[in-house]
């Protein structure tokens, strides 16, 4: 922790992502996701190397920093199969893709019965082309799942949403092109980090109540235990000389957790993506180092 405790940073959520040269098209998230880290990208940028060696992102979630920052090498990771094959999908069979989307009609019927179908024996396109429009179409762009790993969230209320965005998708291609895709626990894909390399850690976050949690992205969870766990990882590589940085929530859990050894940036952000509309909005965040 900083001497005189954490700074505090604002930013709004105009200008973030910066602009590619005249007719060039920067990529920028092809998904909604809770959590994601599209208005904090510039005071991320802020605190990353401009070209680490190998960029890590193990709670790739949305993307936000790795399409911004367009590190020479990336792997990016997470335990939810089906968002890595998403990313797959999207990497190797844009067209593909892009055609499935194109012909997928924005109705309640259409949207339940995609929902209803056992994705996991398709292919990389299905399964991109799948998450995609469920995530364009569903409640609020929640990915949420039962015990069971079922996909559970309701059709959304939107009058024309951007189902088939195909040049973010093409561009999205093109950055991903420079990336590993892995399914693998966070302290695993990491394990091979070294100085020169960049972690940046965003995790599902620690609830600020009992009943704020929102952790269901996949059928786990993502409890205190992997909090600590995280904490201790994040200990190690900056023991061996990795560069890492972190978000979180402004929960106590977490500047416990961070008190010794890290430094702790507190921002203001919004939050438009969460189950319950009381807590969307302006939000106190954690940024660590």
């Amino acid at each position: 922790m900083r001497r005189g405790g954490p700074a505090a940073t604002s930013v709004d959520d105009a200008g973030v992502l910066p602009q590619a040269g005249a007719g060039l098209q920067r990529a920028r998230p092809f998904l909604k996701w809770a959590g994601g880290k599209r208005q904090l990208v510039e005071l991320l940028l802020r605190r990353a190397p401009s070209d680490p060696a190998t960029y890590f992102e193990p709670f790739v979630g949305g993307g936000a920093l790795f399409f911004a920052l367009s590190p020479r090498r990336a792997v990016l990771a997470d335990v939810n199969a089906r968002l890595v094959r998403a990313y797959r999908g999207v990497k190797g069979h844009v067209d593909e893709v892009i055609r499935l989307l194109r012909s997928y009609p924005h109705t309640p019927d259409f949207y339940y019965r995609l929902r209803e179908e056992r994705v996991d024996g398709a292919s990389d396109a299905e399964v991109a082309a799948w998450f995609i429009y469920l995530n364009k179409t569903g409640y609020n762009g929640l990915y949420r799942v039962n015990r069971d790993d079922r996909f559970n969230v309701p059709f959304g209320r939107y009058a024309n949403p951007n189902i088939c965005d195909e040049t973010t998708l093409r561009a999205c291609s093109a950055a991903l092109s420079r990336a590993e895709l892995v399914v693998d626990d966070f302290a695993a894909v990491v394990e091979r980090a070294q100085p020169g390399d960049f972690v940046y850690f965003d995790p599902p976050y620690v609830p600020m109540s009992s009943t704020s949690s929102f952790t269901s992205y996949t059928s786990r969870g993502f409890g205190a235990a992997e909090q600590a766990r995280l904490r201790d990882a994040a200990r190690a590589l900056k023991g061996r000389g990795v560069r890492v940085l972190l978000s979180n929530s402004s929960a106590p859990l977490v500047r416990e957790l961070y008190a010794q050894g890290f430094d702790v940036t507190e921002v203001t952000a919004t939050r438009p993506v969460n189950s319950k509309a009381s807590a969307r909005g302006a939000v106190v965040e954690l940024l660590i180092e």
